[in-house]
């Protein structure tokens, strides 16, 4: 069963979560020593604080943040051979630069986890992220990579008169 639609704050405050999972994600790749659940911590402690010069501008939402960053942790294996297998004829999960990495693991964590949230809805948002930290190819390698994936994960949203996501 689908969720209604999400109100356009509502809306922030998930985007909002998936830039933070992101950055979370990427830091779980580059300190060996911090688990999901120490970074998770820091960021609702110290990051999502309002009053702090690191606060984003909209409050994330913070249990979709934290499903995101545990979920993809949880499953990096699994994920990590589905966006293998959704590379091109020569390119492994090693090559995908660090950031585009995390993004790709937040995306591939909610096409498999979140049917709530409508793939093309995922995409998006991943792409979207991906243009704040890239101005080259990658936000279509990122598009790329989820279009292809959700379109094997989740087929009966893309099959004609299927109902639009918001």
């Amino acid at each position: 069963m689908k969720s209604p639609p999400l109100d356009a704050a509502a809306g922030r405050k998930r985007s909002a979560a998936r830039l933070a999972a992101v950055q979370a994600l990427y830091q779980l790749g580059q300190i060996a020593s911090d688990t999901p659940t120490d970074v998770i911590d820091q960021f609702v402690r110290h990051r999502f604080t309002t009053g702090d010069e690191e606060a984003p501008a909209v409050e994330p939402d913070g249990a979709f943040f934290e499903a995101i960053v545990a979920g993809a942790s949880q499953r990096r294996g699994e994920i990590e051979e589905l966006i293998g297998g959704a590379l091109s004829a020569g390119w492994s999960i090693g090559r995908i630069e660090r950031v585009s990495r995390a993004i790709l693991m937040a995306g591939v964590f909610e096409l498999l986890a979140r049917e709530d949230v409508p793939a093309k809805v995922a995409i998006n948002e991943y792409v979207e992220i991906a243009h704040a930290f890239y101005d080259d190819n990658e936000p279509g390698f990122v598009n790329s990579v989820l279009d292809r994936l959700a379109r094997r994960l989740r087929p009966g949203e893309f099959e004609p008169g299927a109902a639009k996501g918001t």
